[in-house]
């Protein structure tokens, strides 16, 4: 495979065939979310390398993301943090909705912003380390930046809730019991499996894995009828491609699918 790198202060991306690694890189501050750094993020899912099909997403320094950098936070006016929330859904939209499965893997501090960051992904690693937490109320403060959407719709509105009010952090067990994490894996376990799990994603038809990044949580949207008119509109499409072809050809000669 070819594997290159290209490294900036705060973000490192790492290319590997078609598996880009990015690493947040901010470690004397557990990772926490600047400006830059999310401008960093914007742009690489803005325009991601052209043969790049999944992302794995995993910070340094043993940590994954200690959320908002309160630094910076402090300086907005009430106007100031509006936009910057809005910018702050926009980008996990992005990312979320990029059409490439993101996977991430992670460790230490997956704290307020950093696990909005982390429900934007698509498969969540969790060593042992790891620790989910929203503790704005402790901050007198309210999320921001999509967690009532994102991490709601993986908790309830009820447990999380309760996780603001009490600022209560869940480990990797607990976090997959919730749908926090889909794996609970070893110490120095997360990375490894991302590339595994990466890889094998790589493999599908890229129109599959697209449909089921851009159809399945719009789907949760809708009314029940018009989710299954739309599903039936996304097997349509992928059922009748080339590539389903390929991969019932496939089947039927007892082969490995290529995809195109």
């Amino acid at each position: 495979m070819n594997t290159h790198s290209a490294s900036t202060d705060i973000l490192t991306v790492e290319i590997d065939g078609p598996v880009a690694t990015l690493t947040m890189n901010r470690p004397e501050k557990r990772n926490a979310m600047c400006d830059a750094l999310l401008d960093a993020l914007d742009a690489f899912f803005s325009k991601p390398p052209e043969d790049i099909r999944v992302v794995i997403l995993t910070g340094a320094g043993g940590h994954y993301c200690s959320g908002l950098d309160l630094a910076e936070h402090v300086a907005r006016d009430a106007e100031g943090t509006m936009y910057h929330s809005r910018n702050w859904h926009r980008v996990m939209e992005r990312i979320q909705f990029s059409g490439l499965p993101v996977v991430s893997a992670m460790f230490g501090a997956v704290i307020g912003g950093g696990l909005e960051l982390a429900s934007a992904t698509h498969v969540r690693i969790a060593e042992p380390s790891t620790i989910f937490q929203l503790p704005e109320g402790m901050r007198g403060i309210f999320v921001g930046g999509g967690a009532t959407v994102g991490v709601g719709r993986i908790l309830g509105p009820d447990r999380m809730r309760e996780m603001m009010l009490t600022g209560r952090a869940y480990n990797a067990e607990e976090g997959m019991m919730l749908g926090l994490t889909h794996y609970s894996v070893g110490e120095g376990e997360a990375l490894p499996l991302a590339r595994r799990l990466g890889a094998k994603i790589a493999k599908n038809a890229q129109l599959s894995n697209y449909m089921m990044i851009q159809a399945i949580s719009r789907i949760a949207d809708m009314p029940r009828a018009d989710g299954l008119f739309a599903e039936s509109l996304c097997a349509a499409v992928s059922q009748t491609s080339a590539d389903a072809e390929e991969g019932l050809n496939a089947f039927l000669q007892k082969r490995a699918p290529v995809f195109r």
